[in-house]
C-alpha cells in the first residue's frame, strides 16, 4: 500500500480567489457571509449567503468556452488549475493515462437547469440552447477538468450531498494508495444561489437568516455557501523522486451510512465513520488534536456530532481542538469536504487552528472546545475532517503533516 501525498492545493471560496488568501482570512476568523449579490432576493426570505467575491469568469474562460460552463464548473476549473499549478506535473504525457480526476458535487448545474425553466416556464420558450444539458449534467466539471489537464485514467463525479467531497477525496485516495493510479485530481465544486433551490431550502426551516454560529447557544441553522476545493494526491515515492514538495498526506478515509432518517442525524452514523477513519490510519484516537467539524449550525447537528465525538474519543474528546469553518466560508454542500480539508491543511501549515466564527454563548449540549471566535497558535500532527449528510451518508478524512 502507497503512502498518499498532497502535493498540489487550489481553493477559490467566499474567503478568498486562491489558498494563500484562504489561509489569511482563516487565521483573522473573518466570517464571509454577507448579503447576496448574485441572484435577486426580492422574492427570498434568507438573504444571505457566503459568495465567492468578485468573480468574474470572462477573466478566466474565453467566450466559446464559457458558453459551456456553469457556474459550478468555472469554479471547479479555476481551483483545479490553480491545485495542478502547485503540484508541478504535466498530465499530458504518460501520467495523463496513469492518473485519475474524481470530483464531488450535491447538485452540479443547477444554475443552468434554473434558468432553462425560468425560459420554459416564465417565458414560454419555445427552444433550448443546443448544449443546455452538458453543460447543467452533474458530471461536466469533472469531464472540463479532464480535457483541460489530459487526464486519461478514472474519472467520474461521486453526489452523495453534503459528503460529495469527501467521498471524491477519499475513493482518489485508495485508487492511489492501491496502486490503481499514480496521482489524482480530487476535490469539490458547487455553486447553488439560484432563486429556485434557495427558496427550496427556505422550505426546509433550517436556513440562519443572520449568520452562522455553530455550537453556539442560540444558533438558528446554516448559511449555504458557494467554491470549489482541489488537490493533487500523489504516490509519495513518485513525488520524492521528481523533488516535488509535499504539503500533507491522506492517511485515512471512512465511510458509513446511518440507515436511518432521510434528514435527521445519527450518532451512530457519524461515531462509525470517525472510526473507521481512525482505523484506517493506523493511529491511536489519542494521536488526533484537532477535527474540522461538519458544524453545520443547526440545532440537531451540532448535537448529534458532539456526542459522536464523545462516543469515539471518550476522555480525549476534552483534549481535542474542533471548529467548524463552515461558520467561515459558509455551507457549500457538495463542495463543502473540499473547503473543509483546503482550511485544514492550510492551518496544519500555518501552524494555527480555524476558528468557529460568530460564536456567542456555550450551549449546554455542545461541551468540547471549538475554539470560539479566535484562531489558536498549534501545531497539528493529525486532523479529521467531518463530513455527515443528509440521507445518512457519512464520509471522514485524516490527514498528516508534512
Amino acid at each position: 500500500m502507497n503512502r498518499v501525498a498532497i502535493t498540489g492545493i487550489g481553493v477559490i471560496s467566499a474567503l478568498g480567489a486562491d489558498a494563500p488568501a484562504m489561509a489569511a482570512a482563516l487565521r483573522r476568523g473573518q466570517s464571509a457571509i454577507g448579503p447576496l449579490t448574485v441572484t435577486p432576493t426580492d422574492k427570498l426570505l434568507i438573504k444571505i449567503g457566503a459568495e465567492v467575491p468578485g468573480f468574474e469568469p470572462a477573466a478566466h474562460f474565453e467566450g466559446k468556452k464559457l458558453a459551456l460552463l456553469d457556474r459550478c464548473a468555472q469554479l471547479g476549473l479555476v481551483a483545479a488549475r490553480q491545485a495542478v499549478a502547485a503540484s508541478g506535473l504535466d498530465f499530458r504525457g504518460p501520467l495523463g493515462g496513469r492518473s485519475a480526476a474524481i470530483i464531488g458535487s450535491g447538485v452540479g448545474g443547477i444554475g443552468t437547469l434554473d434558468d432553462s425553466f425560468k425560459l420554459l416556464y416564465g417565458e414560454g420558450a419555445k427552444r433550448f440552447l443546443p448544449m443546455t444539458i452538458p453543460k447543467m449534467m452533474i458530471s461536466a466539471a469533472v469531464s472540463h477538468i479532464t480535457m483541460a489537464h489530459g487526464i486519461r485514467g478514472p474519472a467520474f463525479t461521486v453526489a452523495s450531498a453534503c459528503a460529495s467531497a469527501n467521498h471524491a477525496i477519499g475513493t482518489a485516495y485508495h485508487m492511489v494508495r492501491s496502486g490503481m493510479v499514480d496521482a489524482a485530481l480530487t476535490g469539490g465544486t458547487e455553486s447553488v444561489f439560484t432563486l429556485g433551490t434557495i427558496r427550496a431550502w427556505e422550505a426546509m426551516r433550517i436556513l440562519a437568516p443572520d449568520t452562522c454560529r455553530p455550537f453556539s447557544l442560540g444558533r438558528q441553522g446554516l448559511v449555504l455557501g458557494e467554491g470549489a476545493g482541489m488537490f493533487v494526491l500523489e504516490n509519495h515515492a513518485h513525488a520524492i523522486a521528481r523533488g516535488a514538495g509535499i504539503l500533507g498526506e491522506i492517511i485515512g478515509f471512512g465511510m458509513s451510512s446511518d440507515a436511518g432518517d432521510i434528514v435527521l442525524p445519527s450518532v451512530d452514523g457519524a461515531a462509525a465513520a470517525m472510526r473507521a477513519c481512525i482505523a484506517d490510519s493506523g493511529l491511536a484516537p489519542e494521536a488526533f488534536t484537532y477535527i474540522n467539524a461538519h458544524g453545520t449550525g443547526t440545532a440537531m447537528n451540532d448535537v448529534t456530532e458532539t456526542r459522536a465525538v464523545r462516543a469515539v474519543f471518550g476522555g480525549h474528546a476534552g483534549k481535542l481542538a474542533i471548529s467548524s469553518t463552515k461558520s467561515l466560508h459558509g455551507h457549500a454542500l457538495g463542495a463543502s469536504g473540499a473547503l473543509e480539508l483546503a482550511a485544514t491543511l492550510l492551518a496544519m501549515r500555518g501552524g494555527f487552528i480555524p476558528p468557529t466564527a460568530n460564536f456567542t454563548e456555550a450551549d449546554p449540549d455542545c461541551d468540547l472546545d471549538y475554539v470560539p471566535n479566535d484562531a489558536r497558535p498549534a501545531h497539528t500532527r493529525y486532523a479529521l475532517s467531518n463530513s455527515f449528510a443528509f440521507g445518512g451518508l457519512n464520509a471522514v478524512l485524516a490527514v498528516g503533516a508534512a
